[in-house]
């Protein structure tokens, strides 16, 4: 069975699940991953969560304030002999419920076009495009999203 716990960022499941992440976006596009690693650092996020099935770390993501009513998910990620079980998907909906139990009402995202699982779920879950933000905003591989919690 899959559970997802809310975590430490700092916790051992979880910095070991961004590191094979790291690896991963290395993998796909190591010039973006680049660019963006100083926008990915987890010293600035307080709420994580790591998805468990059979006592094993399988996913994590996070979420950190963004502006006033928004958060931003980051560090989503699934190993990749879970994936296409629906975990990611649960874990965005664990964020989410977070962000609305901190009374957020907006979250939004950026991923990668080189990802396009990633980009199919977020449409999936009723993620809109938006124009690139903040530091995305002149990286023309930076796909970015946004959804009003209800």
């Amino acid at each position: 069975m899959l559970t997802i716990k809310q975590v430490n960022p700092e916790s051992k499941d979880f910095q070991e699940l961004v590191f094979l992440l790291d690896n991963c976006l290395d993998e796909s596009d190591k010039a973006a991953h680049c660019i963006c690693e100083p926008f990915n650092r987890t010293d600035t996020i307080k709420y994580a969560v790591v998805a468990y099935f059979a006592g094993e770390a399988v996913g994590c993501g996070a979420i950190r304030v963004y502006s006033p009513g928004t958060m931003e998910i980051k560090r989503m990620f699934v190993r990749e002999n879970q994936r296409r079980k629906g975990v990611a998907s649960m874990i965005l909906d664990e964020l989410e419920h977070w962000a609305k139990e901190l009374n957020f009402t907006r979250c939004i995202l950026e991923t990668g076009e080189k990802l396009p699982e990633a980009i199919k779920l977020y449409q999936k879950k009723g993620y809109v495009r938006i124009p690139n933000y903040g530091p995305y905003e002149c990286l023309g591989s930076s796909v970015c999203f946004e959804k009003y919690l209800k």
